[in-house]
């Protein structure tokens, strides 16, 4: 086993415990509803892969300190890909380990690339991965979420990925696989949310539980999940992982990227104001200025046979 174990010590934006054949990696950011940062992404990777190096770990339970899951990627950094403010989040990357590109859409192609190196891993590890999502789980957030191989929700979480209303679509994409094509192109047409009920009634999270549930049911499922051999949990992820690759699942992913970075280039009406609004009132006024139209952007399933 590789001893990796001396980066905990120092990491700063995530908390790591093993116990009872469970590796909990929480993200570890809540005054910022734990966006992603460049930071907190490599120490995400190495974490991850601490765990999968592990003898003593069968399974990984990724969780977010505080309200929420994750909120999605630190806007505000380096923003939006060539030409300045106005896309999702363009991380910085250490300059000792790549280079620093910005201002072609190659360039954008690149650092999105980048970044997906440090989530895609999830589908890469041996071990599986179940999120325990909480609070917000938006934009980069749910590009952590579905990378996981069992989502488990609280009912009053809040999913989605606004940021499809002016500034791209996700750079890692894995809506069709999680919740079919119409529920996919839904809820990306309109960048709207689900409550945590509702993304587990189509199939985006495997159950919902009472929020005060929702941390004693992830870790039981867990430890449950913890009592097989590491090997035969790994036959059992690969091979349906091999059917989704099979699907073009990961093939789809730089293809996502290559065209989130394409949307970056857009000059719609929608998408100049929202450059506008960053330039002239900063992030919370454009964010504002973005979602007003859709009012609260709540999609509400109805019961089964429930009348209008």
């Amino acid at each position: 086993m590789r001893d990796q174990r001396k980066w905990l010590k120092s990491a700063e934006t995530l908390l790591f415990d093993v116990a009872e054949g469970v590796a909990t990696i929480t993200l570890n950011r809540p005054e910022k509803r734990n966006a992603l940062s460049a930071q907190m992404l490599e120490e995400f990777r190495q974490a991850l892969l601490e765990a999968d190096d592990r003898v003593d770990v069968n399974v990984i339970l990724l969780r977010g300190a505080g309200r929420d899951f994750c909120a999605g990627y630190d806007l505000m950094g380096s923003y939006g890909g060539p030409g300045g403010a106005g896309g999702e989040a363009t991380l910085s990357y250490d300059p000792a380990q790549y280079r620093t590109r910005a201002g072609t859409l190659d360039d954008d192609i690149w650092n999105l690339a980048r970044q997906q190196d440090l989530t895609l891993i999830l589908l890469d590890l041996h071990k599986p991965v179940v999120a325990e999502v909480q609070g917000n789980c938006l934009a980069g957030g749910t590009d952590l979420a579905f990378s996981c191989d069992l989502v488990i929700v609280a009912d009053d979480a809040k999913i989605g990925f606004p940021a499809a209303r002016a500034n791209g679509t996700p750079p890692t994409n894995l809506w069709l696989y999680h919740c079919g094509p119409q529920w996919a192109k839904r809820m990306l047409f309109t960048g709207d949310t689900l409550s945590g009920l509702d993304a587990a009634r189509i199939g985006l999270a495997l159950e919902s539980y009472p929020a005060d549930r929702l941390a004693e049911e992830a870790l039981a499922l867990a430890r449950r999940i913890a009592h097989v051999d590491a090997a035969i949990l790994a036959t059992h992820k690969r091979v349906v992982n091999l059917q989704l690759e099979l699907a073009g699942a990961r093939t789809a992913q730089r293809f996502a990227a290559e065209l989130d970075a394409r949307a970056h280039l857009s000059q719609g009406p929608r998408r100049r104001r929202f450059r506008q609004d960053m330039a002239e009132s900063g992030l919370k006024e454009a964010l504002r200025q973005r979602d007003a139209p859709f009012g609260d952007g709540r999609v509400r399933l109805r019961a089964r046979g429930q009348a209008e």
